[in-house]
């Protein structure tokens, strides 16, 4: 599988709040599938899009831009899915549709997600780096 890489649009912030409290984590439903949080990760608002970031992803990958405002600064690789299926994630798995990209915070393809196209084609945009 060939992948691209990309960056963030430099308008795309997200809202995120990280979860500093004395708790087990929670387990909640998205994406097709269980998700987990487990303390010190991060509640993200992706323009409504509302999920959870793993802690040691969100310190490596987003840059504070202002209260409760974070910036991903960090290229991804991606790859449009020629079929549908589900793909692990730190948080637990994805169902993605053909023509949806796979996105990895790793050029190995580790530290994965799906995206649908529109909002992937709308968020990033190819790195020439």
């Amino acid at each position: 599988m060939t992948r691209a890489r990309y960056r963030k649009k430099p308008d795309q912030f997200v809202i995120a709040v990280q979860l500093n409290l004395d708790t087990d984590g929670f387990v909640y439903r998205k994406w097709g599938h269980e998700q987990r949080c487990k303390q010190g990760d991060w509640l993200v608002d992706n323009d409504g899009d509302c999920y959870t970031v793993d802690a040691q992803v969100f310190a490596r990958t987003y840059r504070n831009a202002g209260p409760g405002r974070w910036v991903k600064t960090t290229p991804v690789w991606a790859t449009q899915a020629t079929e549908p299926g589900s793909i692990a994630t730190k948080e637990g798995a994805t169902r993605y549709e053909r023509g949806d990209y796979l996105v990895s915070n790793n050029e190995d393809g580790s530290d994965a997600y799906a995206v649908s196209a529109a909002k992937f084609e709308a968020m990033y945009e190819a790195d020439p780096s």
